[in-house]
């Protein structure tokens, strides 16, 4: 391996505050271990689950970890991107040969067009760092090295008879991992959603609108 070169394997999980991921554990045989599985309380308003990107690079023994608001989406993606090479950069290093999925969000045209002219940057500048992709092939979790790392901690951080807040949760991974905990990162919608959403607010609901247009008729009558 090139000098100043890293192996970074790629991916995002969700990390849920209920389901209960499979578990083997040692226990004395007149108190066996138990899980118990838990429910959402009515005045729970956190997130029943959180989505989470992370990058495992081998040869430090290293993951950088981010968490969302919202889901991955090609926009979020490219933030991560672009926070994880200032970290590797930070840390000396110059080229990232980045191994992931074909996940939609990793293959867009939008995050092709943001690797393209972030190396283009790069290359010009003759700073940062330069991603080479390397994509696995299709329906092959297993040749991801994150995905291993993902599960194991699934099974560390669960919460044995009680429920964990969402910055419990996102505090205990990042723990497990020995990540720095950072701001999540936050799906933004695009416009044309926005503008959606805004006209659904403004626009009267049938119920209001029954009343004035009965109104309306009893004055004119």
């Amino acid at each position: 391996m090139q000098h100043k070169w890293v192996i970074g394997f790629m991916d995002e999980v969700w990390w849920s505050r209920f389901a209960l991921p499979g578990l083997a554990v040692w226990s004395e045989r007149t108190r066996p271990g138990r899980i118990v599985e838990q429910s959402r309380a009515r005045a729970d308003a956190d997130a029943q689950a959180l989505a989470c990107y992370g990058l495992w690079w081998a040869q430090a023994d290293q993951m950088l970890l981010r968490f969302v608001t919202g889901r991955p989406v090609s926009q979020v993606t490219t933030a991560f991107l672009d926070w994880a090479c200032n970290e590797l950069v930070r840390q000396g290093q110059r080229v990232w040969v980045l191994i992931g999925d074909n996940a939609s969000w990793h293959v867009s045209a939008e995050v092709r067009r943001w690797i393209a002219e972030h190396n283009a940057t790069a290359k010009r500048t003759g700073q940062g760092m330069r991603i080479l992709v390397a994509g696995l092939p299709v329906k092959s979790p297993w040749l991801n090295k994150i995905e291993p790392k993902w599960q194991h901690g699934k099974r560390a951080i669960v919460e044995m008879d009680g429920t964990l807040s969402a910055a419990e949760l996102e505090e205990r991974v990042c723990a497990y991992f020995r990540a720095a905990r950072q701001p999540r990162l936050v799906q933004q919608l695009p416009p044309e959603e926005v503008a959606k959403a805004c006209r659904g607010r403004s626009k009267p609901s049938p119920s209001v609108q029954r009343p004035a247009q009965e109104a309306q008729t009893q004055q004119a009558a």
